[in-house]
């Protein structure tokens, strides 16, 4: 069977698995007796090691396999989750995610055996107390292994609960019989779910279904292994489950066990939820039956989504931008003509094409928490690297942006992050003779502000040496020295995003290197959107990041440079004023005004677009001035005239244009003609 057409869903699944497993690791690493989280590893490592078993993977069902092994011990405490085995199952993580790397570049996991990563666990559980404890057995024939399973298996394989134990005194009562079901299906069996399915069916033709392991939920999406254990009602024997279940393809092995009241003796009446059937059970695989039990419990966890190609979306998103396009052009057309009918109609057709947008806006949105939750491992490893005591701390990872923008914040962050984790955050000798606690602080956060999402790092590191920072500039020529002596705080640190520019005094691995705020500055406003730093030397810094909520529709004034319309998101701009000519001064060869106390640089649009001034300009009482925004910066932008606030689409320049400093983009006016769309970030 060629597998190639399921490897897309293969991947998607992986990743969300590989994400899942991650934060489990990370939680468990806090809480190594927390039950919970080492069956949702065990889980997640079963799951996967199921789908690589399907796709043909050997490898990485070699490796997840060997994982259950010390999962289950884990689990059984037969050894404890010391940091060992944890750096261990890490090691696990990141060659998972080596082999969906590797299937995604090439179609297979390629040759990379990880063969010391699989030595290790075979270590781990060579080391536990029972292994120990236990002789070396010298290698038997198949029939004494089989004895010794089938005298293993007289006990029963599912947990028994009260309510359990009623079902089966009343069947008994009714002279049913009532037998627990074990079925193993071939290892190479490809479709394990539709060959659990034929057995179901059977199982419901001859009995009734009281309860299976794992639920029937996991086993519909292939969540188990090769095996699952079935418990059952029935007026038929043992003989005709063993004949009828025996005949369906691929089923390696059946076992009917017969359930009788002395099964039940050790359940407590007294209280539901105690119910301890046999002592090699942990309390997890108990309660984790209980709960597969409890009606509706699976539809509560479960979502119905459906996966769709970005490009699909892209798509989608294009033809409402035309739809907004033409309904621009329609409420331009006849002009002082319109009846009431053909308004009412627009509106209506507004109302619709602003719904859309927001239905096809929220289908784009993916919350952050799908980038933050790769922070927490890095910082780990950068504080085991750095020999630093380092705790990340996140809120807000429900906010929501666009996907294209979600797909592109990683790479700053990453950079943001470790400069906190390298720079920012002493060592622990030096953080307790300044009065701080041990352990440096890292906040990750995200919130949703008007148009805008903002996401901020901050850290109760050392801060950032200014004066460090002047001498920097003076060194590398960026200024004379008197020149830098005088400038504010926040024109110092606007050097820090300079290509090239570091004021690490050694190159490391992680820094040093004169590269990273420069990158993050370009992608960030590659984004449409800005960054700033903020920092008190001695108690930290924090870099405050602002988005736009999407990249495709934006609210924008319409002004008139010239003879040509131009559009300024409206997200940038603070205020309009109309000013005189008497006010602006000239400041150290700048241009500005004073407003309400604060002196704003004035810059013409005329000169930045290269086009002539009017000459009446000199005579004129009023000037327009839009007040936009970078950050805590302001400017003014001289305009000709104001044309009006317009819902715009942005369309692209194409690669022909790409260079183009000044200009975000383009958009189709009502009227047909295109006009520019102003990139504040790169005037101001």
């Amino acid at each position: 069977m060629d597998m190639n057409q399921y490897l897309d869903v293969f991947v998607e699944e992986a990743k969300e698995h590989l994400q899942n497993l991650n934060i489990s690791l990370l939680e468990l690493e806090k809480e190594p007796n927390n039950v919970t989280v080492l069956n949702e590893i065990f889980r997640v490592a079963h799951t996967l090691k199921g789908m690589a078993g399907t796709m043909g993977f050997s490898r990485m069902t070699n490796l997840t396999h060997n994982m259950e092994n010390v999962l289950d011990a884990l689990r059984s405490k037969k050894i404890e989750a010391d940091i060992t085995v944890v750096d261990t199952l890490f090691k696990c993580l990141d060659a998972l995610e080596g082999y969906v790397n590797e299937i995604i570049s090439t179609g297979g996991e390629g040759e990379q055996e990880y063969e010391e990563i699989v030595q290790s666990l075979t270590d781990i559980l060579d080391k536990s107390p029972e292994a120990k404890a236990q002789p070396k057995k010298k290698k038997a024939g198949k029939k004494a292994d089989d004895s010794n399973a089938n005298q293993k298996d007289k006990g029963l394989r599912l947990n028994l609960n009260i309510y359990d134990k009623n079902v089966i005194q009343k069947a008994i009562e009714e002279s049913l019989n009532v037998f627990q079901i074990y079925v193993e299906l071939d290892n190479k069996c490809l479709l394990k779910s539709a060959r659990a399915f034929l057995i179901f069916q059977i199982l419901d033709k001859y009995s009734e279904i009281m309860k299976s392991e794992p639920s029937v939920e996991d086993i519909e999406d292939e969540r188990f292994d090769y095996s699952f254990t079935v418990m059952v009602v029935t007026k038929h024997d043992e003989t005709l489950f063993q004949k009828e279940l025996n005949s369906v393809a691929e089923v390696r092995n059946v076992e009917v066990v017969r359930i009788t009241e002395e099964h039940t003796e050790d359940i407590q009446d007294e209280e539901g939820d105690k119910y301890t059937q046999d002592d090699k059970h942990d309390t997890a695989d108990i309660d984790s039956a209980a709960q597969a039990q409890k009606p509706g419990a699976a539809k509560r966890l479960t979502n119905k989504t459906v996966r769709v190609d970005i490009d699909r979306l892209d798509v989608l998103m294009n033809l409402v931008s035309e739809l907004i396009i033409i309904k621009t052009r329609l409420d331009d057309v006849g002009v002082g003509e319109k009846t009431n009918e053909f308004i009412a109609a627009l509106e209506n057709l507004e109302r619709i094409t602003t719904s859309l947008h927001d239905a096809v806006m929220k289908v784009r949105m993916v919350p952050v928490e799908n980038v933050f939750n790769r922070f927490p491992r890095m910082v780990r490893d950068i504080s085991k690297e750095l020999k630093k005591d380092i705790v990340l701390h996140m809120s807000g990872e429900e906010t929501e942006l666009d996907r294209t923008v979600i797909d592109e914040i990683g790479e700053p962050l990453i950079h943001i992050i470790r400069n906190s984790a390298d720079h920012g955050i002493e060592n622990t000798k030096d953080r307790v003779a300044k009065g701080k606690s041990k352990t440096g602080s890292i906040w990750l956060r995200a919130y949703q502000d008007g148009n805008n999402v903002v996401i901020e790092v901050e850290d109760d590191g050392m801060g950032i040496d200014i004066e460090k920072v002047r001498k920097k500039i003076v060194e590398k020529g960026f200024e004379e020295e008197e020149v830098a002596a005088n400038m504010t705080q926040s024109e110092v640190i606007e050097y820090l995003f300079k290509p090239n520019f570091s004021t690490a005094d050694k190159v490391t691995d992680l820094s040093g290197r004169g590269v990273g705020l420069d990158v993050v500055k370009t992608k960030i406003e590659a984004l449409g959107g800005t960054i700033e730093l903020e920092t008190e030397w001695g108690k930290g810094s924090k870099t405050i990041i602002r988005l736009p909520l999407t990249l495709a529709i934006i609210q924008a004034l319409l002004v008139m440079v010239g003879s040509e319309k131009y559009a300024i998101p409206l997200s940038s701009i603070r205020e309009i004023n109309n000013i005189s000519p008497a006010e602006i001064k000239n400041v150290r060869n700048q241009e500005v005004i004073l407003l309400r106390d604060m002196v704003i640089p004035i810059i013409w649009l005329h000169d930045v677009l290269e086009v002539p001034r009017e000459k009446s300009y000199a005579n004129k009482k009023e000037l327009t001035c839009v007040i936009v925004k970078k950050g805590d910066k302001l400017s003014g932008l001289i305009v000709d005239s104001l044309i009006g606030q317009q819902e715009i689409v942005i369309k692209s320049l194409g690669k022909l244009l790409s260079g183009i400093r000044c200009m975000a983009g383009a958009t189709i006016l009502g009227d047909g003609n295109v006009a520019l769309i102003v990139d504040v970030n790169a005037i101001v």
